[in-house]
C-alpha cells in the first residue's frame, strides 16, 4: 500500500480510503467488520464515515455505520492502527439527528460527542463539516442559483467550536467534505 502525509497535516494516510457509508444500509455488521479487516490486513489505514450515514438517510439507521465501526474497533483493537475520519451532518433537513442542525458550537459539539461514543473512542482523526453552513450546490447541479443571503451561523463561530474541541483533545485535524465556490 501506498501512503501519503494528508496536507497541512501529520496524518499518513492510505492512498486508497475505506467509504463505509453503506454499512447498516447494504451492509450487515458482520460484513463490515469482514470488510474492514480486509482492509486493514491490505494496508488501508484509512476509514471514513459519518453521523448520518448510511445512506440513503433515514431515521431508524442513522448513526448505525459509525455504530458498526465503533463495534470492530473495540472488538479488534486496531484504533491505533486506522486514521479515522467521520463528519457533523450540517445544514440539511434531517431533524431526526438534531431539531437545528446549524453548524453552530452547540450542535457541533453535541454531534461530536454522539459520533465518538458510536465509534468507541476518545478522538477523531479528521472530523469533517458534511457541508459549509451556508448553502451550496453539492452535487453539480447545474445553473445552481446561489443565493445572496447571510447566515446566522457565522464561519467564526463554526471554526470556534472546532478549535474548542482540537484543544480538549477530541479532534486531531478538521476539513470540509463537500465544498465548492460559486461563479
Amino acid at each position: 500500500m501506498k501512503y501519503h502525509k494528508l496536507p497541512h497535516s501529520s496524518l499518513e494516510v492510505s492512498k486508497i480510503c475505506l467509504g463505509t457509508m453503506t454499512f447498516g444500509e447494504q451492509n450487515t455488521k458482520q460484513e463490515a467488520f469482514e470488510q474492514l479487516d480486509f482492509a486493514v490486513e491490505r494496508g488501508i489505514n484509512f476509514i471514513d464515515t459519518a453521523e448520518m450515514y448510511p445512506v440513503p438517510p433515514k431515521q431508524n439507521t442513522q448513526g448505525l455505520t459509525e455504530s458498526y465501526i465503533g463495534d470492530w474497533l473495540s472488538h479488534s483493537d486496531k484504533r491505533q492502527k486506522v486514521i479515522l475520519a467521520t463528519k457533523v451532518a450540517g445544514p440539511r433537513n434531517v431533524p431526526y439527528i438534531r431539531e437545528n442542525m446549524s453548524l453552530d458550537r452547540r450542535n457541533i459539539h453535541q454531534a461530536l460527542d454522539d459520533s465518538l461514543t458510536r465509534l468507541k473512542t476518545d478522538y477523531i482523526d479528521l472530523y469533517q463539516l458534511h457541508w459549509p453552513q451556508r448553502k451550496t450546490n453539492c452535487f453539480g447541479q447545474l445553473n445552481y442559483p446561489y443565493p445572496n443571503d447571510n447566515e446566522e451561523v457565522t464561519l467564526i463561530e463554526t471554526l470556534e467550536a472546532l478549535n474548542e474541541l482540537i484543544k480538549a483533545g477530541k479532534i486531531r485535524y478538521i476539513g470540509v467534505s463537500n465544498e465548492t465556490h460559486g461563479a
